[in-house]
C-alpha cells in the first residue's frame, strides 16, 4: 500500500509521519501531484489559516488533485476545513468535496483557538470510527469548525456543537489531531488503512 502525504506547506508533517510509523507503515511525503496521484492512500493535514492553505494548494496544483482524488481520502484539522465549499476564514473558497461551510468558534465559549481535550459524541456507525466510543476524548487545536450535517460521524462542542470527524464517499476528515490523540486517535488512523477503497 503506497500512504502518501501531501506537503502543503502548512503542516506538521513530521508528527503526523511518526504515528503512520508507530502502526507500522512508511508514509511518504511529497508536494509534486504526479506522485501523490499515485497513493493508495492520501492525507492531507494542515495548520493555520485556509487562505494560506489554499494558496499553497494552488500554487503547487494540488487544488485539482484532490477535488478529483478518488482512493481514500483523510484530512486532518485545517485540512478538513479545506475539503468543504467555504471558510468564514478571511472568505475562503475551498476545495468543495463536501458542501457546506467553516464557520468561527464562538469566544463566548472560552479562549479561541480552541486548544485541549475534548469528547467525541458519536452519531453513526462507520468503520472509519470502529472501537471509538462516545465520551472518548481527542486533541484539537483550532479556531474554526464545520457546521453539523449528514457527513458528521461524530461531533464535539466549544461554545455550539461542531463536526469532529465527517465522511463521505472515500473521502474521511477530523477536525482534532489523530497524531497526537493517543490511543484512540491511533485507532482512527489504522482504521483508515483499512477502510475499503
Amino acid at each position: 500500500m503506497k500512504l502518501m502525504i501531501a506537503d502543503t506547506g502548512v503542516a506538521n508533517l513530521a508528527s503526523v509521519r511518526f504515528a503512520f510509523a508507530r502502526l507500522g507503515v512508511e508514509a511518504l511525503v511529497s508536494a509534486d501531484p504526479q506522485v501523490l496521484a499515485q497513493a493508495d492512500r492520501l492525507i492531507l493535514p494542515g495548520v493555520g489559516a485556509a487562505s494560506a492553505g489554499m494558496k499553497a494548494l494552488q500554487d503547487n496544483g494540488l487544488n485539482e488533485l484532490l477535488i478529483g482524488f478518488q482512493r481514500p481520502l483523510l484530512g486532518i484539522c485545517l485540512g478538513m476545513q479545506l475539503l468543504f465549499t467555504h471558510s468564514a476564514e478571511a472568505n475562503t473558497s475551498c476545495l468543495g468535496r463536501l458542501s457546506g461551510q467553516v464557520f468561527a468558534l464562538p469566544s463566548s465559549a472560552g479562549p479561541v483557538p480552541h486548544m485541549g481535550w475534548n469528547s467525541l459524541q458519536i452519531s453513526k456507525d462507520d468503520p472509519f470510527l470502529a472501537g471509538v466510543e462516545t465520551g472518548s476524548y481527542v486533541y484539537f487545536v483550532h479556531s474554526f469548525a464545520a457546521a453539523i450535517s449528514s457527513y458528521t460521524l461524530a461531533s464535539s462542542c466549544y461554545g455550539r456543537g461542531f463536526s469532529a470527524v465527517v465522511s463521505q464517499d472515500n473521502v474521511y476528515a477530523c477536525q482534532f489531531h489523530p497524531e497526537r490523540s493517543g490511543a484512540t486517535g491511533s485507532r482512527i488512523l489504522q482504521n483508515f488503512l483499512e477502510v475499503k477503497p
